[in-house]
């Protein structure tokens, strides 16, 4: 008896099933997620970015921060990311709305930083200095610096306003130079801002975070 027909029925059937779990249920129940209405402010949620903030996101992966740095709390009781105070609810599927491709991450070498914003609060210059050199704010850190991505100038009349101060180590700048941060610098620093998810959403409000 050929066996050929029922082999390939089979086959199709597992395929058939594997794209129905792994490709339709997430598009039809995800593809179409949109902003829901900010009854705080009269905005919507995830809020908007800025354009910074994008071109951020690029200098973000192009130098892979997310192989050592996730963007997603995880779920609880499975996890202690609430209790650790790295964002006041779990991170969902809207959170990366704005987001044309979503770094949630895999690892945790350094912090989770889905709610950096909302830690770092208004300190440009903090993140500045962490950026161009970690040991400078952890003297135990093991992050790599990019320094890369600011200027060492000599100081012309008055210091700049966006020079970066209290540096320390062996990357401070000499006497009479200051470090400035570059357009890519200034974006990626934007971006860390811009991650902030202590909104509520309807599948994961505030309130059921302990």
């Amino acid at each position: 008896m050929n066996k050929l027909p029922s082999l390939f029925t089979g086959i199709f059937l597992i395929f058939g099933s594997a794209w129905l779990g792994l490709v339709n249920y997430p598009l039809k129940n995800l593809g179409n997620l949109q902003p829901v209405p900010d009854e705080a402010t009269g905005g919507v949620l995830p809020p908007t970015v800025s354009g910074l903030a994008v071109a951020g996101q690029k200098v973000y992966a192009a130098n892979g921060c997310v192989e050592c740095h996730s963007q997603q709390v995880r779920f609880s009781p499975l996890t202690t990311d609430i209790d650790k105070e790295l964002g006041k609810r779990q991170t969902v599927a809207r959170d990366y709305l704005r987001e044309k491709t979503a770094l949630p991450g895999t690892l945790r070498v350094g912090q989770d930083l889905s709610n950096y914003g909302a830690r770092a609060g208004e300190d440009i210059n903090a993140i500045h200095r962490h950026l161009y050199e970690p040991r400078s704010v952890n003297p135990w850190s093991n992050m790599p610096s990019y320094c890369f991505l600011y200027h060492v100038v000599k100081i012309q009349g008055q210091p700049s306003n966006e020079a970066v101060i209290g540096l320390t180590g062996p990357r401070a700048p000499k006497p009479g130079y200051e470090v400035v941060p570059t357009e890519k610098a200034k974006a990626l620093a934007a971006y860390l801002l811009s991650l902030n998810q202590s909104y509520p959403l309807p599948e994961s409000p505030v309130a059921t975070a302990k």
